[in-house]
């Protein structure tokens, strides 16, 4: 009974002492926020930031009408990191804005039909602390250019 005893007690200490850094996303939207800033400053951005963490910066305005939340949309656009790679290409992309990520919601509705705009998406708005593909690591935030070709009802 002692002999089961110590090696349980054994066990238990090491499981507790293998400490693992628990996920914050507190501390992590932090640390986006300041890469997202840093990089409007390096590349001379003039930004607004929404209330969700979300940066954007309209380049060209539109002429036709704004999409909504339940809106599908067609568009072009380019995804990179932060440290300009290239992930996703997108020539007359069309999907229901809902189907894109949390940032692109949020976004898109930002330009009318015609326009183009840039978004800088916390990683919060996007992958969070997963991997989606190699390309995109965990925690990234994501610089999307986004043309809005046209709203489809």
């Amino acid at each position: 009974m002692k002999k089961c005893f110590l090696l349980l007690s054994i066990f238990i200490t090491g499981i507790l002492s293998c400490k693992k850094e628990v996920f914050s996303p507190v501390k992590q939207a932090a640390t986006d926020d300041a890469l997202i800033q840093a990089y409007i400053s390096a590349n001379n951005i003039n930004a607004t930031k929404d209330p969700s963490g979300l940066y954007y910066s309209i380049i060209t305005s539109g002429n036709g009408a704004y999409p909504t939340a339940t809106s599908s949309v067609e568009v072009n656009y380019t995804g990179k990191l932060l440290n300009g790679s290239v992930f996703a290409p997108g020539i007359n992309d069309s999907s229901a804005l809902s189907g894109y990520i949390k940032g692109w919601q949020i976004g898109i509705p930002h330009i009318n039909t015609g326009g183009r705009i840039l978004l800088l998406i916390p990683s919060a708005l996007c992958y969070g602390n997963s991997s989606p593909e190699a390309a995109i690591p965990a925690n990234s935030v994501l610089v999307f250019t986004v043309d809005l070709l046209n709203i489809i009802n």
